[in-house]
């Protein structure tokens, strides 16, 4: 194993064949991420997202996905050119990744891509026990969405922060205000089938308790441009808290304690979400 990821993975506590996977899914992602500021893909684009938050502000969930927004719309941007630059900085430290993009039918500003790599043989490359790799199925392919919005919403602002590991590298992200309100638009606008996506309602639990200030004007744009918000006026706050009560009394909290209970280490502290609590919770929220 790799000196840089044995330091990587001393971090993380493996209790069994789930926490060693989610490390090992985590030491990709800040991989790639490294190989992306590399190729100078920062210099285009931001951070954003749940794993934004987990890698570089402390989220106690884990996450799946690595996303992105250009920093200003770009109908010529070509992910393409981006990664290579990922698979050659993971080949470095032993992994065999290849990224592949999607191919989509339909016309949209998200440009897509998968890293892939068999589950067992990256699981080897950071001496996972035999327990562990004799759990995973015969074939079974680790995969990680990558997403770049190529028509990001305007009024966001960004900022740089420093990861060190495996080597020293800059990562642009959104401010946390700004991340606040794309969490935001998931939660009151994210149809995501006839399931509750729990790790929105975590993530703002997260939120409330660490960095509630929440940049409305931001949230507005995202929402104007879903068609969620089509008012001729601004976006007021005595609005925003309806929009958000009136999400939460429409919230099946069964169905979120379930959909986020494998991303945390401690199911038990899902017990207390209720509607409830969400009303108070979000009572802390300061727009700014």
């Amino acid at each position: 194993m790799h000196e840089a990821i044995g330091r990587m993975l001393a971090k993380y506590e493996r209790n069994g064949s789930d926490d060693t996977f989610q490390a090992l899914r985590e030491i990709i992602q800040e991989i790639a991420l490294l190989g992306l500021w590399r190729s100078r893909f920062f210099e285009h684009a931001a951070f954003y997202g749940g794993t934004a938050l987990r890698i570089i502000h402390g989220l106690d969930r884990f996450s799946e996905d690595l996303d992105f927004s250009l920093l200003a719309p770009d109908a010529e941007f070509d992910l393409s050119r981006f990664t290579h630059a990922i698979e050659t900085e993971l080949a470095g430290f032993g992994f065999d990744i290849r990224v592949e993009q999607v191919v989509k039918s339909a016309t949209t500003a998200v440009q897509s891509a998968f890293l892939k790599g068999d589950s067992v043989q990256q699981l080897l490359v950071i001496e996972a026990a035999a327990a562990v790799t004799s759990a995973i199925p015969r074939g079974q392919l680790l995969k990680i969405k990558l997403e770049v919005d190529t028509d990001p919403p305007p009024g966001f602002a960004t900022e740089t922060k420093y990861l060190l590991q495996p080597v020293p590298c800059a990562v642009r992200l959104y401010t946390l205000p700004d991340l606040f309100a794309g969490k935001m638009h998931a939660v009151l606008c994210r149809r995501w089938k006839n399931r509750v996506k729990g790790r929105d309602w975590y993530d703002l639990v997260w939120y409330c308790a660490n960095h509630p200030e929440l940049h409305l004007a931001h949230l507005e744009s995202r929402m104007r441009q879903s068609g969620y918000w089509q008012e001729a006026g601004s976006l007021r706050p005595e609005e925003f808290s309806e929009l958000l009560h009136t999400a939460i009394e429409n919230l099946d909290v069964y169905q979120a304690r379930r959909d986020v209970a494998a991303f945390v280490r401690q199911p038990a502290t899902l017990d207390i979400w209720s509607r409830e609590f969400f009303h108070d919770v979000v009572g802390r929220i300061r727009v700014v």
